[in-house]
């Protein structure tokens, strides 16, 4: 087995794992490992076939809650639609390296935020959700990762437990049901994504039903911190060794790009475990 497969094989595990456990994070932990081996063209068409039958199984677990949450995403997804023409049509055309570059831009800080627990409630949730479902289709299309700007949002407004899962699992299904639609439309699904795809199936199968019983047995919100910190180190690694494949600073000077991901990251982890033990004691 090729050493970019192997990884793959394991990162996947883990990620479904993880998905099994909190409802999401699989492409959010895979991307940042695979991007090492694959290009977006080669990864993503492989990530987001895997992920219309993940999506619709956390949907089917969690269909008691959608009537609840359906009125407060379908602006959201409706917003997804041109967001994903446009992120597919990008894909298809931009430099790989290049795309690389963009993605971990973008998930870095993303990961942060949710590390760091913003929380700025909107009153006027509709008006929003356009514009938010075109930037997420976009991302996602791009990048096969929404989970952080969604958790972001939903943890932001409020919602339950139950219904957290329900609204990520509705939108998660629409958008990655567009993009392999718009994939396939721009010749995406070609032989390599679909033999790294089959790579990834076994992985799922065993990773989320563990995911979905070890959880009962750990504190979830310490299990997601961790999750986060271990995304922001390998973004971070993911993201120098691009500006070195690019030649926009050499090493060792690109690695301060990781060095002040890793140390912002300890610095919110070390004030999450403070709070985790203010709590405890007050409880």
């Amino acid at each position: 087995m090729e050493p970019g497969v192997l990884a793959l094989v394991a990162i996947t595990l883990a990620a479904a794992f993880v998905n099994g456990a909190l409802g999401y994070g699989f492409s959010s932990l895979t991307v940042p490992v695979g991007l090492v081996f694959f290009a977006n063209r080669v990864l993503n068409p492989a990530l987001v076939l895997v992920e219309v039958f993940i999506n619709l199984y956390v949907l089917l677990i969690n269909r008691a809650a959608i009537r609840a949450v359906w009125r407060r995403v379908w602006p959201i997804i409706v917003g997804l639609l041109p967001g994903v023409a446009f992120g597919s049509y990008l894909l298809a055309s931009l430099h790989p390296d290049w795309l690389k570059l963009g993605t971990y831009t973008v998930i870095l800080p993303l990961i942060l935020l949710q590390a760091a627990g913003v929380r700025r409630p909107i009153g006027r949730e509709r008006l929003i959700g356009l514009p938010f479902g075109a930037g997420l289709g976009f991302l996602y299309s791009v990048t096969t990762i929404s989970g952080p700007p969604l958790a972001l949002l939903f943890n932001n407004q409020g919602l339950v437990k139950q219904e957290f899962r329900a609204g990520l699992a509705l939108i998660r299904v629409a958008e990655s049901c567009l993009t392999a639609f718009a994939y396939w439309q721009l010749g995406l699904f070609t032989a390599e994504a679909l033999h790294v795809g089959s790579w990834i199936v076994p992985s799922v199968l065993v990773g989320i039903p563990l995911g979905a019983f070890a959880i009962r047995r750990m504190d979830a919100e310490t299990f997601r911190r961790i999750c986060m910190s271990f995304d922001v180190w390998v973004v971070g690694f993911g993201l120098s060794r691009t500006l070195i494949t690019l030649k926009l600073a050499a090493s060792p000077l690109a690695y301060s790009a990781m060095a002040a991901a890793i140390l912002l990251d300890l610095w919110l982890l070390l004030a999450f475990f403070r709070s985790r033990r203010s709590a405890l004691a007050i409880a």
